[in-house]
């Protein structure tokens, strides 16, 4: 999938830890996972990567059982990339992936409301959900 010089995937494979723990240790949600704790969770996960230039400046990840609900969890963007409509275009790939398009999705987030919202959710401050 790509958007003008931005590349994402799905295969866990590709995920570059370094990058991925540089990210998540500038947000105020993940600052104080271990980095054992990081690398459970992205087994655990459906993880999506964005690229540019073979690095990665984007990541998220989607917990699911593929039946009933999936949440949607550490989306990030190296501030670098951030207004770019990049982080929009993936939120979006994401949410509308046929795996679990059709199912309860949430999110807990402090921010970035107004996104979330352009597709959407809604909720409280902290906990936001949809049904597509």
């Amino acid at each position: 999938m790509n958007y003008g010089n931005y590349r994402m995937s799905d295969d866990r494979k590709e995920v570059q830890l370094d990058q991925v723990e540089l990210l998540l240790r500038s947000s105020y949600w993940a600052s104080k996972r271990t980095l054992e704790m990081m690398k459970v969770s992205i087994e655990n996960s459906i993880c999506f990567s964005l690229f540019f230039d073979d690095v990665q400046v984007g990541f998220a990840r989607v917990v699911t059982d593929f039946a009933s609900v999936a949440y949607i969890a550490d989306l990030i963007i190296h501030p670098d990339h951030r207004a770019k409509g990049v982080g929009t275009w993936m939120f979006g790939v994401i949410i509308n992936d046929p795996r679990w398009c059709s199912k309860f999705q949430f999110l807990a987030t402090d921010d970035a409301h107004g996104l979330y919202e352009k597709f959407g959710f809604s909720g409280s401050h902290k906990l936001m959900s949809t049904k597509i």
